[in-house]
């Protein structure tokens, strides 16, 4: 299903002063138990939003318990984490797909065999959505190699790349459907003309970030005519611009593309070291997931699919976000 079933069923969701609700017997969510993987850490800007969105549906629809659990992005502590949900016996389960759908396959069929609902945001599983749509399996998160693509057109449109131009991507193409968004962007920067190095995040460094500017500011030191990078990473995309500086280089040198609206991202924005940046709509992959769980687990309803790769922010988009950003919201 799409963005317009997403709307309709929330003005049904107000028609039925479900909100107002929340508090009373017949709420919603009444009776639902709800285990959901965050992603990073708490609070942090790669994840902050998704909390955010995931309280405010469970508080607005009477859910009984919303359980966050965080990962630092390491898809064998979400494989953990799944199975910790499971041993709980609660009504809905919400995972990442960042380990692959191989890995979650057996998981996912013995909670479904159980009665769990099981639904997914951020990367998805397309084989398991396809396998357990009807049973509430939907998917809320960025068609992730158009928003790779996305991110790299805006970089292009910021004017400073020609072709020939040397550009590095950085991100976790190993990691299955989730590496679709580095290829997007790598994809489209090389049919742009430019010459493209892609680097693998290591695990360590997709976890603690700070790893990784050592790394990069190595490698753009080593590179001196190095033009672009592009990273699919929300924490990696807010250390670029330190990276940047301590390599040496003024805001402009540089095209940086990349994601998510962490605190350094936006300081990186205002400087002009990031060009670009893709807006995921975290508050919405919070929010709808939890919608899913209360919408299957109460009325049998399938699995939804909203694309909340909306669009990048820019230095010149990002003043008027600011105050929502730093209120957990976009």
């Amino acid at each position: 299903m799409k963005l317009r079933h997403v709307l309709l069923a929330g003005a049904a969701a107000l028609s039925l002063g479900w909100a107002a609700a929340a508090q009373a017997a017949d709420a919603p969510g009444k009776g639902v138990t709800i285990y959901m993987q965050m992603g990073g850490n708490p609070g942090d800007g790669a994840t902050l939003a998704r909390q955010t969105g995931a309280a405010a549906a469970a508080t607005a629809l009477g859910v009984d318990k919303l359980n966050p659990q965080f990962s630092a992005w390491a898809p064998e502590t979400m494989i953990a984490q799944f199975k910790e949900a499971l041993a709980a016996k609660p009504s809905c389960i919400v995972i990442m797909g960042h380990p692959g759908s191989d890995a979650f396959a057996p998981l996912v069929k013995q909670a479904v065999d159980q009665g769990i609902v099981v639904t997914d945001g951020n990367s998805p599983l397309t084989p398991l959505q396809k396998e357990y749509g009807t049973k509430g399996f939907g998917y809320a998160g960025v068609d992730l190699y158009a928003g790779g693509s996305l991110t790299a057109q805006n970089m292009i449109a910021d004017g400073h790349l020609k072709a020939g131009d040397e550009a590095m991507v950085y991100g976790v193409f190993s990691q299955a459907e989730r590496g679709q968004s580095e290829k997007g962007l790598a994809d489209t920067l090389e049919k742009a003309g430019l010459k493209v190095d892609r680097l693998e995040i290591t695990q360590e460094a997709n976890s603690d970030v700070s790893l990784a500017v050592p790394i990069l500011t190595a490698y753009v030191q080593a590179h001196p005519n190095l033009k672009a990078i592009g990273t699919q990473h929300g924490g990696i995309t807010g250390i670029l611009a330190d990276v940047l500086k301590k390599a040496g280089k003024k805001p402009g040198d540089i095209t940086v593309g990349g994601i998510d609206l962490a605190p350094a991202t936006i300081d990186g924005l205002k400087s002009g070291y990031v060009s670009a940046t893709l807006d995921q709509l975290l508050y919405l992959q919070g929010f709808v997931p939890v919608l899913q769980c209360v919408l299957t687990s109460k009325y049998k309803m399938p699995g939804l699919t909203l694309n909340t790769g909306a669009g990048v922010v820019t230095p010149q988009t990002i003043g008027g976000l600011v105050k929502l950003i730093e209120e957990g919201i976009r």
